[in-house]
């Protein structure tokens, strides 16, 4: 009775593994099978995706017009970089809850300003006993704009119903702009433009020979020339 048993179990044994590899081979075959089809599967979703959400082609036009060429002798002579919070919103009433949008905008922009050397003229100066007289022209802003990379939406938050003021985050970047140049004028940007370009034109001018030089309808500068010390 034991051999008998054991004879059985080993057949049972026997016929299980031949099953278990029945199995592998079955499930083996169709992976191999299926394969295929779930790769075309996958090409068609990924070519049904790039159909339906294209990547956009940016493709500059080949005719360039040129309207002006102008010569620039302008001396940059101070660059200010301000940062200023903006804050932006629409709708703020009793039904701001649902329709209301208000955004808040941090600013990263630079200020540069300078003289134009390119608006003196022959009768802007004026040399005696040795002294170089100059007319310098006005201090100028040159530019000032917003530094994209730097400045971004700190917060924004839209009425339950609306999905904001698409124009909103233009108008308040416009605005900006504006603040980063009121606020550079305001801190004496011109002033310090001036000065820097004054101590600049006295260090090449006595280079040149001149050894004194006065500025007319200018900052002070000492009368044998020395520059005047920058602002902090």
């Amino acid at each position: 009775m034991k051999k008998i048993s054991l004879v059985v179990i080993g057949a049972l044994l026997f016929v299980l593994l031949i099953a278990g590899g029945l199995v592998l081979l079955v499930h083996d075959t169709t992976l191999r099978a299926v394969e295929p089809l779930q790769k075309v599967n996958s090409d068609m979703r990924t070519e049904v995706a790039q159909f339906l959400h294209p990547t956009p082609t940016i493709l500059p036009d080949p005719v360039t017009i040129i309207h002006e060429v102008r010569s620039l002798a302008r001396l940059e002579t101070i660059q200010y970089s301000v940062e200023k919070v903006i804050t932006g919103d629409s709708g703020q009433n009793i039904l701001a809850p649902l329709f209301g949008d208000r955004l808040l905008f941090v600013a990263h922009g630079t200020v540069i300003a300078g003289v134009d050397l390119n608006k003196l003229m022959p009768s802007d100066f004026l040399l005696e006993n040795g002294i170089l007289k100059i007319r310098l022209p006005d201090a100028e802003i040159f530019s000032a704009n917003l530094d994209n990379e730097k400045s971004y939406v700190f917060d924004r938050q839209t009425g339950v119903l609306t999905h904001g003021n698409p124009n909103l985050e233009t108008q308040v970047r416009k605005v900006a702009e504006q603040e980063i140049y009121k606020v550079a004028i305001a801190d004496g940007i011109l002033l310090q433009a001036r000065i820097n370009a004054e101590n600049y034109l006295i260090r090449l001018l006595n280079d040149l020979g001149f050894k004194e030089v006065i500025f007319i309808n200018a900052t002070p500068t000492p009368p044998n020339g020395t520059p005047t010390p920058p602002l902090d």
